[in-house]
């Protein structure tokens, strides 16, 4: 007679692991998950649970930087998976479109799972799910929060004035891209970034200078763009990140315009534990932009606005944090042009067209102009805009919204004007302003290039 049979009920069980933030510990982790679901009959669940576990740890080993705690059980209702690391910061879900390499985490368990939440602590938090089938069947669920962790330091309050809004929207964006780049780079060369630092270390100080912002500023959305979560409309000049602007794709030239897109004064808590965080920001987002700018990276490239907006931040929390008094944003200083780089792009149909055209690359620069595009600005010579920045010809209460815009179509695809016929001023050589009719179509420039041609028509 043979032996007792183990049931599958009998081989239910649970495993529990400190994973070092380092990123092997995402291959651990799914090892774990994967073997734990094997061995008690749950095969079904492997691939989903896998692909969860996936994101949820390596969040963490960006964002946090500190050690990874997991824990996983499976009973008769399924697979409860949770991933603890020391960061207070709580995630949020982004409207990332589908072009954005990060930030779609949170919407594959929204998707995916029966439930989730995150439960915080002094320590820091847990990310939580639960999986009883491959292909979760429910509506969307929202996050349950549990505990209201006090971070347990003392803070200061950086007061920020003349806060563009729009700016920032894209700064943020921009700098988790060039950030996760950076640090992916840095693992695969298996170096440290230059200065003797850890680079997950340094990307989790980073991430954390870059949330400590994202809390405090008030958030922008562009409705109708791609990945388009616009949220709950608020006042532009309110102070604190519960605030949030809809602009609206068909009425953006009226509502992104200067000073809506400006809060005044915003005032943002930083613990003092965080402050040195924003110079290791600033430090590590120049050191990305350095290897994009020589093309050893696939981030695009970075609009002198957006760096110095970065710098100016990073510079108010450190300068304040010693007594200063706070500076308000000037508006970048200047137009300097950019980084010039070859295109595989002719720009002779656009220089001949007998109508209105003007070209420019990924950075911004002005490549090619016709005749009447410069007979209609007031320029006698091609040379007198080829080279420049688009913003010299766009009114300075349009420029953060160029400049954003810009960006984020870009990072992730938003491109509310793209392809649309749109009244908008345009800037005179001798300062005067004309409201023309523009639409703009992309043309590719060999590689991953671009360039933008835009067409403008005279109103009459």
């Amino acid at each position: 007679m043979s032996g007792p049979q183990t049931s599958v009920r009998d081989r239910y069980g649970s495993v529990e692991r400190r994973l070092p933030p380092h990123a092997s510990s995402v291959g651990e982790a799914r090892r774990l998950v994967h073997d734990l679901l094997v061995d008690g009959g749950r095969g079904d669940l492997a691939e989903t649970a896998v692909l969860l576990v996936s994101e949820v740890v390596t969040n963490a080993l960006l964002h946090a930087g500190t050690p990874i705690d997991v824990f996983a059980s499976l009973d008769g209702s399924g697979l409860r998976v949770e991933i603890g690391d020391g960061s207070a910061h709580l995630p949020t879900r982004r409207s990332y479109g589908t072009a954005a390499g990060t930030g779609r985490g949170m919407q594959m368990l929204e998707h995916l799972v029966d439930d989730w939440g995150i439960s915080r602590s002094r320590d820091g938090k847990s990310i939580w799910f639960r999986l009883s089938r491959a292909e979760a069947e429910q509506e969307m669920v929202s996050p349950s929060t549990s505990g209201h962790g006090d971070p347990g330091s003392d803070s200061i309050v950086v007061l920020l004035r003349d806060v563009p809004l729009l700016l920032h929207a894209a700064w943020q964006e921009h700098a988790e891209a060039l950030l996760r780049e950076y640090l992916l780079a840095s693992l695969d060369a298996e170096s440290d970034v230059g200065d003797g630092s850890d680079p997950i270390q340094m990307h989790a100080e980073a991430t954390d200078a870059i949330a400590i912002a994202e809390l405090a500023i008030p958030r922008v959305f562009w409705e109708g763009a791609a990945g388009g979560d616009t949220g709950d409309t608020g006042d532009a000049g309110g102070a604190g990140g519960d605030d949030t602007m809809v602009l609206e794709s068909g009425r953006l030239m009226m509502e992104a315009t200067e000073p809506r897109v400006t809060a005044a004064v915003i005032e943002m808590g930083v613990p003092l534990d965080s402050v040195p965080h924003f110079a290791v920001l600033d430090r590590a987002l120049q050191a990305a932009v350095t290897m994009s700018n020589d093309g050893s990276g696939l981030a695009p490239p970075t609009q002198p606005e957006i760096q110095q907006f970065r710098h100016w931040l990073c510079r108010q929390v450190l300068s304040q944090a010693e007594g200063a008094e706070p500076e308000p944003w000037t508006g970048g200083g200047g137009m300097p042009s950019g980084t010039a780089y070859p295109l595989d792009w002719d720009p002779a149909p656009v220089a001949a067209s007998r109508r209105a055209l003007i070209a420019a690359d990924e950075a911004n620069r002005i490549r090619a102009v016709s005749a009447p595009l410069l007979a209609m600005l007031g320029y006698d010579e091609p040379g007198e805009l080829l080279g420049n920045r688009v913003v010299s010809i766009i009114p300075e209460r349009y420029r953060q919204a160029h400049v954003a815009g810009f960006t984020l179509y870009q990072l992730v695809g938003r491109a509310p004007l793209l392809g649309r016929s749109v009244e908008v001023p345009a800037l005179r050589r001798d300062g005067a302003e004309i409201t023309v009719r523009m639409t703009v179509h992309v043309e590719p420039a060999g590689g991953e290039r671009s360039v933008f041609v835009a067409e403008f028509a005279p109103l009459s």
